[in-house]
């Protein structure tokens, strides 16, 4: 990986662009390769870069200008932190810019398993990773999870397995893909940050834009490459992939999977190319359709690595699941309580509400990025959750939309409006009933209201089983 680095920044003036925990992993190994001929980090706050400069003269740029055109511009290659938007066009500057992900896979592109979707990528990466160590395999898990690549680049043994997640900004500029790559769906996202669903979709498509014959591309059937995707209209279409494809699909309940897809999700059993598994009732941190589909994948996956099923089902019953990702917390005043911190769109509140039995209330509500929620607006017409508590700027938006298009729903007494959280979560204390189930989903971002989504998942847990639950 050293060695790449330096063939990337030989000579050059280098730019480490935003000095996050990816921005330090960055300098660090810089530093280690050598070869530059001017080193420098610039961030909009001001910032210590010592530590991992290893002695090295690092020039320092921070403040408001952190990231002008002429700034960037005096530089030959900028390493940019995947969260930072540009204000132009990547090609509208003079400069490279480059990539951890970029780099790292184009080192070890043979070893990884690339793993993107707009939902389920962090469950799905993390149930792979802990399936294939269970069962013997030398794996790794790193990307958007919260493991920058460099921190583990010098670490890469020769055929150790590489799990890769993958985020719309790692993506959103490399020219190389996985040799196998994992696209599970693709649903309205970031759209303050892409402006249209057309360029989201392209940029998550890069997972496979780039593959090679013989590489291999797990995909929902939703969004399989030449299919138009919803509201991104015909050129989402015409992105091919070169690899083979395995498709895969979850079987709508009650009916047959009639060949449908390569791996078949239907109720909770598995079917894939010949081999299939029922999975347990009883015994699994994962539950819901959206997580057997995603257990579905793995089990695809897995039998590339040639894992049997008894190996598979015994590695997944020891896999827990991700905090604020549909989190079981617990019982308080008779009230099952669940944390899906993580749902920023509607469609994760439509699954977490067909996944979890007899909901007394859903929280609903956060930042407004200006998602649309006619999906499940209408969704919860139909719903049988007796109390809709909606928050915070899309809460009132969502209340509005329901008052002007489902005038019934909005008289049935079942919508609640509220400023914030802990005004919700006292809410559904005060009407739910025992044995009932109150779930935090709030198909919104958190910013401008808490730090990310982990926080207000923390606050939720904290504010009902006090300072012992943290």
């Amino acid at each position: 990986m050293l060695k790449k680095i330096r063939q990337t920044i030989e000579g050059k003036k280098v730019l480490i662009l935003g000095f996050g925990r990816e921005g330090r992993s960055s300098l660090r190994l810089v530093c280690k390769a050598g070869g530059w001929e001017t080193l420098a980090v610039s961030d909009l706050r001001e910032v210590d870069p010592s530590k991992e400069a290893g002695g090295n003269r690092i020039d320092l740029y921070t403040g408001e200008h952190y990231m002008d055109k002429e700034l960037l511009d005096s530089f030959d290659i900028v390493f940019k932190t995947p969260g930072i938007v540009l204000p132009e066009d990547p090609g509208a500057y003079r400069c490279r810019f480059v990539s951890q992900t970029e780099l790292f896979i184009e080192r070890f592109r043979e070893q990884i398993v690339g793993i993107t979707g707009t939902k389920g990528k962090s469950t799905t990466s993390s149930l792979l990773y802990h399936i294939l160590k269970e069962t013997g395999e030398d794996t790794v898990l790193a990307g958007n999870i919260g493991i920058p690549v460099f921190d583990i680049a010098e670490d890469i043994m020769p055929g150790e397995v590489i799990v890769l997640e993958l985020s719309c900004h790692q993506l959103e500029h490399i020219r190389v893909s996985p040799r196998i790559a994992v696209l599970l769906n693709l649903y309205e996202e970031h759209l303050d940050h892409y402006g249209t669903m057309a360029k989201y979709v392209r940029a998550k498509q890069n997972i496979y834009a780039w593959q090679k014959e013989g590489d291999i591309l797990f995909c929902n059937v939703d969004v399989l490459p030449g299919k138009e995707i919803e509201g991104a209209g015909r050129e989402s279409a015409c992105v091919p992939c070169r690899g083979e494809i395995i498709s895969a699909v979850m079987v709508p309940e009650g009916e047959k999977a009639q060949g449908r897809g390569d791996i078949e999700v239907a109720d909770n059993a598995v079917r894939y190319r010949g081999s299939g598994l029922r999975l347990p009732e009883e015994g699994l941190s994962l539950f819901g359709r959206h997580n057997y589909f995603d257990i579905g994948v793995v089990y695809g996956i897995c039998k590339e690595f040639s894992v049997t099923d008894e190996k598979f089902l015994k590695a997944l019953r020891t896999f827990q699941t991700l905090p604020h990702r549909l989190q079981y917390l617990g019982v308080k005043g008779g009230i099952r309580f669940y944390d899906d911190s993580i749902s920023t769109i509607g469609e994760t509140t439509i699954q977490a509400l067909e996944s979890v039995k007899n909901v007394d209330s859903i929280l609903i509500g956060g930042m407004d990025r200006g998602v649309d929620y006619s999906q499940l607006e209408e969704y919860l017409t139909g719903s049988s959750v007796r109390h809709i508590i909606l928050m915070e700027a899309t809460g009132k938006r969502i209340y509005q939309e329901i008052q002007e298009k489902y005038p019934t729903l909005f008289s049935s007494g079942r919508l609640e409006l509220v400023e914030h959280l802990d005004e919700a979560i006292d809410l559904a204390r005060e009407l739910g009933e025992e044995g009932g189930a109150c779930v935090l989903s709030p198909a919104a971002a958190s910013y401008g209201i808490f730090k990310n989504f982990e926080e207000r998942g923390a606050y939720f847990k904290q504010y009902i089983f006090g300072q012992d639950s943290r």
